[in-house]
């Protein structure tokens, strides 16, 4: 570790999947700007030509590479021409997604199987084909993979998006075993930031368009209540992720966004009770709720508190 900035990335390499534009880009160019090689990936060549360019101009290394992300010919690809351009993989950071929203009764099984192949089973493909290299090279490494708040608590119209999502912050507990004895660490994050997607909120909307008129910071309740900003807020926590200074932290789920860094609890029960000789229906329906259910969890993203609304 770098003593005098251990979050010092001079050496290292990084993937980003998904990363020619939004949160992918910001998470690239942080990690360029703190000294890794970086490889950008995107399916748009002319999205992540200037993604590459925008980098190499502020003196950032990167390359691109063209593909969709899901597929395990997509993930090697990705890790051999980190290997092969810059010599070794230090960290995988899988962003890569689509969102095909609908609700249950709407969504077709090609809306379901599309964002699920990408963001499940690319977190999946990118991240095994990661740790295949990080072990060959003994020296462990940073497996950062991306998840949401929608994954943690369900969204209306996002079957396919959340089941993926709380996927794969369960992937990230069970790599967190598997790797810990390679040195190789797992952590979700999740992030919350003004995006093409949270820009159709309602509550967000008119906020996020004067702040982008104007030139003006996100106002104090979205960045503080909502834990909502810039992209480019999120992009220290996977600086953080990448660098020597995390070692000691795997196996969680870190949420971030605006001025708000936070800890996401792991499921655990909540209520227990026990009845002589196991339950019947009769006695769940009869104890259940003054009991176990006396105080049920709520689901789905809180609705944002806007101040005057």
């Amino acid at each position: 570790m770098n003593l005098s900035n251990p979050v010092d990335l001079s050496g290292k390499v990084a993937v980003v999947t998904g990363s020619g534009r939004g949160l992918g880009l910001a998470y690239s160019r942080a990690l360029a700007a703190a000294g890794a090689a970086v490889v950008v990936n995107d399916v748009d060549p002319e999205t992540l030509e200037q993604a590459v360019a925008g980098i190499a101009e502020t003196g950032g290394r990167a390359i691109g590479v063209t593909a969709p992300v899901g597929e395990t010919d997509t993930a090697e690809l990705l890790v051999s021409r980190a290997v092969e351009s810059f010599g070794r993989l230090d960290v995988m950071v899988t962003n890569a997604g689509i969102l095909r929203d609908r609700v249950l009764w709407k969504m077709t099984d090609d809306d379901f199987d599309a964002v699920v192949e990408v963001h499940l089973r690319g977190t999946f493909t990118c991240a095994r084909a990661a740790a295949v290299r990080m072990r060959e090279q003994g020296e462990g490494g940073r497996l950062i993979l991306i998840g949401s708040p929608a994954g943690q608590r369900g969204n209306f119209g996002q079957t396919n998006y959340a089941a993926a999502k709380a996927g794969i912050v369960a992937m990230a507990r069970t790599w967190a075993m598997e790797l810990a004895r390679s040195a190789v660490t797992v952590n979700a994050v999740v992030p919350v930031a003004a995006t093409e997607m949270t820009r159709t909120i309602p509550a967000f909307a008119h906020a996020i368009e004067e702040a982008e008129r104007t030139g003006s910071p996100l106002p104090a309740w979205m960045r503080e209540d909502e834990g909502l900003g810039t992209v480019e807020d999120v992009s220290g926590l996977i600086t953080f992720l990448a660098s020597d200074a995390s070692g000691d932290i795997t196996g969680q789920a870190i949420g971030i966004g605006g001025d708000r860094l936070a800890l996401w609890a792991h499921p655990t029960e909540k209520t227990v009770a026990y009845a002589d000789k196991g339950w019947s229906a009769e006695s769940i329906a009869e104890r259940w709720h003054g009991e176990v259910g006396a105080e049920p969890e709520t689901y789905g993203i809180p609705a944002p508190a806007v101040p005057g609304a």
